[in-house]
């Protein structure tokens, strides 16, 4: 499948829904898909028939992050690689973005909904950020917006031990908006973002951009930052360790590392 068939794009009522497809596979978004992804929204911002833009998973989970298996045979090697693109596509949106989340969101998955305008989460949710325990650092800005959303030690917590938590969890913190029953997910996000489509374009876009305002600047900074240190950590002994441990499903031991 192409990444287009991977991420479905539907435009109707003024609403893209970006939809992640690939359950074989826990929808793991891989080089195809994150181009898809940063495509389907800078084209967004360059539409007029686009209103607000929904990303969703698909068959209960939302995306357990990088395809592992994927991302060690080509990682990003500069701010031109797919996920970057994304990163840099969803954090600079101008135009309104709801997030509908079901199943797992692991990585990624987590970190993009920090650059989303809405979050809704389905009960059962659960969210994780393993970067740390795979011996990396953590991306798309997140280790600027997590400490301002939440407070540092809250961040510290999901951060370092890169635990899963839940959705009501998630919520408490910030990153969610609201958890509502699984079964209502998908109606709950969608009459969101027709009420937002229905609101004045102009005047949604302009409240977006002064509510982020304050930060803009710094949050670029931090994901070019993040980005080095990222691509640096992939060469790291323990990237190295944590990443074979998981393709031979094994415990890594960090023993050996100082």
């Amino acid at each position: 499948m192409s990444g287009t068939d991977l991420i479905q794009s539907e435009l109707g009522a003024g609403i893209l829904t970006l939809r992640i497809n690939r359950p074989e596979k826990k929808n793991a978004l891989n080089l195809a898909m994150y181009q898809a992804l940063a495509d389907g929204l800078r084209q967004a911002d360059g539409d007029a028939a686009v209103r607000v833009i929904l990303i969703s998973g698909c068959q209960g989970c939302f995306t357990s992050g990088n395809d592992l298996t994927d991302f060690v045979a080509a990682p990003p090697d500069g701010s031109d690689s797919p996920v970057l693109q994304f990163i840099s596509a969803i954090s600079q949106a101008r135009k309104p973005i709801v997030a509908a989340v079901g199943g797992v969101a692991v990585g990624i998955g987590v970190t993009m909904l920090l650059h989303c305008d809405l979050v809704y989460a389905g009960n059962k949710a659960t969210f994780q950020m393993p970067f740390v325990n795979l011996g990396l650092c953590p991306e798309a800005g997140s280790t600027l917006l997590l400490p301002r959303i939440m407070g540092y030690q809250r961040a510290a917590e999901l951060i370092l031990l890169g635990e899963v938590f839940s959705a009501d969890k998630a919520c408490s913190v910030g990153i969610v908006t609201e958890v509502c029953p699984d079964e209502e997910l998908e109606s709950t996000a969608r009459n969101r973002a027709l009420q937002l489509a229905a609101q004045p374009a102009s005047a949604v876009r302009l409240a977006k951009n002064l509510l982020k305002r304050e930060y803009a600047r710094p949050l670029q900074e931090t994901i070019a930052e993040e980005g080095r240190e990222f691509m640096t950590r992939l060469e790291s002994p323990e990237a190295a360790e944590a990443l074979q441990a998981f393709m031979q499903r094994r415990k890594p031991d960090f023993s050996r590392f100082s």
